[in-house]
């Protein structure tokens, strides 16, 4: 039976989202996408989903959502705590980076990230036990809201939505956590130079890779927009024939202000290139707040490669440790009938 989940409240901007639409930038579609696929994949692997299949994309502020019909398992992965009320009146607390399932009348509630003063993730994913029923659209069901392409309707979710949901439930499930929060590395954002660094001084590069950034209030899933010591252009100037750009691509205008591009950015821009911020960091990139400071460093492909291999082998070892758990009121009855519970005593069932 298909379950079905009401939006009660939105949160903000809460989007549906999957790894994203590729092959289509050739025709002037992004790619769009989970702003950190890693994380997204955490929580599909909680609720045993493929590692690409359609979540929830919270940032900073998650939704409340109550089940109509059906019972739903979801997962939360991310600094975002929830709250869930069963139609019986009872209220518990779901832990980050853990599974809980829900059955009709049951209502949750999402939390806030994790201030910055905490180092806390900005974005969460949710996790949703075989899915979130919404139409494909060119191969993709990720929201990207320029176009109304995707999720609800292309845009993020609203109240009085209703998520159908695919995943069958037992009555009675083992619930799972991550053993520990998922964390990325830390240090400065590593970058490739170019491709066009032929049109900026020396001085412009020195400085990207060794003085710090502010990101700034501008900033959204198409770009980041950063302010620090102007990287100049030379003689070539600020402005080239519009050319291919990727997420991660460091444009830099006539200002010198750079802007790195996120998951929904264009395909095509006319600003030259200083870098590209390497896929392994694009990530953590993302859970950059507004008045955060970041350095960044120069790599080359063999390193980049290096880390997106490293960052694969990270995500599945911390999928391998995983585990379940009973939660609160049910009784772990094969440990019961192994354990001897008074002296001479061999079952629990006599």
């Amino acid at each position: 039976m298909t379950a079905q989940l009401e939006v009660i409240a939105s949160g903000l901007a809460v989007t549906l989202q999957d790894r994203g639409r590729f092959g289509y930038r050739r025709i002037g579609v992004p790619v769009s996408g989970a702003l950190d696929p890693v994380l997204l994949a955490a929580a599909n692997a909680l609720v045993g989903n493929a590692a690409d299949a359609v979540g929830l994309e919270i940032l900073l502020s998650g939704p409340v959502l109550k089940v109509c019909t059906g019972r739903v398992r979801i997962s939360i992965a991310g600094d975002v705590g929830a709250q869930m009320q069963s139609a019986r009146g009872a209220t518990l607390r779901i832990a980050p980076w853990s599974t809980a399932t829900l059955a009709s009348g049951d209502i949750i509630r999402f939390g806030t990230a994790a201030l910055p003063a905490a180092g806390g993730l900005r974005l969460a994913y949710v996790g949703v036990g075989g899915g979130v029923e919404v139409p494909a659209v060119l191969g993709s069901r990720s929201t990207y809201t320029r176009a109304a392409l995707g999720g609800v309707h292309g845009r993020a979710i609203a109240v009085g939505d209703l998520l159908a949901c695919r995943g069958r439930v037992d009555a009675a499930p083992l619930e799972f956590r991550g053993e520990h929060p998922f964390a990325h590395p830390t240090g400065p954002i590593r970058v490739m130079p170019g491709p066009q660094t032929d049109h900026f001084t020396d001085e412009a590069l020195q400085a990207l890779f060794s003085q710090p950034f502010t990101v700034t209030r501008d900033s959204d899933r198409m770009g980041m927009r950063m302010e620090g010591p102007a990287l100049r252009h030379n003689d070539l100037g600020a402005d080239i024939a519009s050319d291919g750009v990727t997420p991660g691509a460091i444009q830099v205008p006539g200002n010198g202000q750079p802007i790195i591009l996120m998951a929904d950015c264009q395909t095509v821009g006319g600003y030259p290139k200083i870098g590209t911020v390497i896929s392994a960091d694009l990530a953590r990139l993302a859970h950059a707040r507004p008045g955060a400071q970041l350095r960044f460093a120069r790599v080359g492909l063999a390193e980049a490669a290096a880390a997106r291999v490293a960052q694969r082998e990270m995500l599945a070892h911390w999928v391998s440790r995983m585990a379940g758990f009973l939660p609160p009121g049910l009784v772990d009855e094969a440990a019961l009938y192994a354990g001897n519970l008074v002296t001479g005593m061999i079952r629990a069932d006599v």
